[in-house]
């Protein structure tokens, strides 16, 4: 009887081994899955950084190309008037 006893405990224990076992198992794979989520995140942050950095840096080439037309047309302007001025003179 004794024996039987011995044997079922063993067998518990073994079961209740066996279940820590999976247990820490899943919590294992649980927080791989979570560090991988959190670097899929820290990706994609960063890729959104570059792009808006990308937009960014092309709406400044984009302000510079227009102001350097404006100079442009303003020194164009200048040109013209006075070259109007010294015509007047010549009158």
């Amino acid at each position: 009887m004794e024996k039987e006893e011995e044997e079922e405990e063993e067998e518990e224990e073994e079961e209740e081994e066996m279940v820590e076992e999976m247990e820490k198992e899943e919590e294992k794979e649980k927080e791989e899955k979570e560090e991988e989520e959190m670097e899929k995140e820290e990706e994609e942050e960063e890729e959104m950084e570059k792009e808006e950095e990308e937009m960014e840096k092309e709406e400044e080439e984009e302000e510079e190309k227009e102001e350097k037309e404006e100079e442009e047309m303003e020194k164009e302007e200048e040109e013209e008037e006075k070259n109007e001025n010294e015509g007047r003179k010549e009158w």
